[in-house]
């Protein structure tokens, strides 16, 4: 695809800085917005609506864009019977909402026949015990690009989402520390490994190229096959390891 300019959120580290990286390797502008405001172009908080405008406000005023990249997202560790409302509510502003915002605003100023591509999970089509909250806000999310998909037909934008199985980021390295975890996780993708940052960032970099044209509304699986196992059981990880 010829240079474009593409708004990464959460572009300051894991799958989001890869995907930054992989679309300036390719000619683009990329304008990277994260909460981490010393290592993006724009601070930007997602479940702060007047924050995102003001993002995709700055954008246009500096010449709009044709593609926009959500990978803002977060997590949680708890049964349904013992989850704290507030941690709930956290999650799903970030995970959900946010994503709902980044949609919103982007969809307002994308460039018509653009594209917009949000990150959600593994764990929107396969639960996992502790993850309520997570699982609730990826799932959400497939049905929110969805909606947006149908919504912006008319002016030929591009709705679509990516779905990864385990890759270890920031966001996933911690529970990667854990005893047990990431082979329970291994031993249940078929292709036998986890997936690398730069996997999912190609995928995202086709989804905005105009090889994907005449796609939308879709979520790209990409797990290795764990989708046709099952999922590790977290919690009594956890608790096996901090027993």
């Amino acid at each position: 695809m010829s240079e474009r300019t593409i708004v990464v959120i959460g572009g300051a580290s894991g799958i989001g800085a890869a995907t930054a990286a992989m679309l300036r390797g390719a000619g683009h502008r990329v304008v990277v917005g994260d909460l981490a405001g010393t290592s993006a172009d724009t601070e930007v908080d997602v479940t702060d609506e007047a924050s995102v405008e003001a993002l995709f406000a700055s954008v246009v005023a500096d010449g709009g864009f044709h593609g926009m990249v959500n990978c803002a997202g977060t997590s949680t560790l708890s049964r349904v019977v013992d989850h704290d409302a507030a941690e709930w509510r956290r999650v799903v502003d970030i995970s959900l909402t946010g994503a709902f915002l980044a949609l919103k605003h982007a969809g307002r100023h994308v460039a018509d026949g653009g594209s917009l591509v949000s990150i959600t999970s593994l764990n929107a089509r396969q639960p996992g015990s502790g993850m309520a909250a997570y699982c609730a806000s990826k799932a959400g999310l497939v049905a929110l690009t969805e909606v947006t998909a149908l919504e912006l037909a008319p002016r030929r934008v591009h709705v679509n989402a990516v779905a990864p199985g385990l890759v270890v980021t920031p966001l996933t390295q911690p529970a990667m520390d854990i005893p047990g975890i990431r082979e329970a996780y291994v031993e249940n993708t078929p292709l036998g490994r986890s997936g690398e940052p730069d996997e999912i960032a190609a995928a995202i970099r086709f989804l905005l190229s105009d090889d994907a044209a005449w796609i939308t509304g879709e979520t790209l699986d990409i797990n290795g096959g764990a989708h046709l196992m099952r999922y590790p059981d977290l919690v009594g990880l956890v608790e096996k390891a901090f027993s």
